[in-house]
């Protein structure tokens, strides 16, 4: 039992006290007044723990927004163009092997189209789209 139950059971012993010296007549007034004291200690514990959330979940979003967050850069951009076209030669060679034009065709059809998803992501504005600047970077605007 901690300090505030003490406080609250010295309370409810001195309502039931007063009642006793002031007979059935006060009773209603008496716990009302109890029930006042209660409901102040329920709405201060209750607003306590509101404003530590509230804390908390500001804590965590300036800690968010602090976090730094991955950026695509010319050598990110420029390794996967490299990648693409170092894998693109065997595959152009398995697919024009294995099924002549539409193999190839199909080859390059998923190389264009991986790069087309990467130049998608990184520049949005290659494609008329922009990124909102108060949303995260997955968040996109026509």
């Amino acid at each position: 039992m901690d300090g505030r139950d003490t406080d609250l059971k010295k309370e409810l012993d001195a309502t039931l006290q007063t009642r006793r010296e002031l007979g059935e007549e006060y009773e209603s007034a008496l716990v009302d007044s109890f029930l006042e004291k209660v409901d102040q200690r329920i709405d201060g514990t209750v607003e306590r723990r509101v404003r530590r959330q509230l804390a908390e979940q500001q804590m965590a979003a300036a800690r968010d927004s602090r976090s730094p967050r991955p950026t695509d850069s010319f050598g990110e951009r420029f390794g996967f163009g490299i990648v693409s076209l170092v894998l693109a030669v065997p595959l152009s060679a398995i697919g024009g092997g294995v099924a002549d034009l539409p193999g190839l065709l199909v080859a390059w059809a998923g190389i264009v189209g991986v790069n087309v998803v990467q130049a998608a992501r990184t520049s949005p504005e290659l494609f008329g789209r922009r990124r909102r600047a108060d949303k995260d970077d997955d968040a996109w605007q026509d």
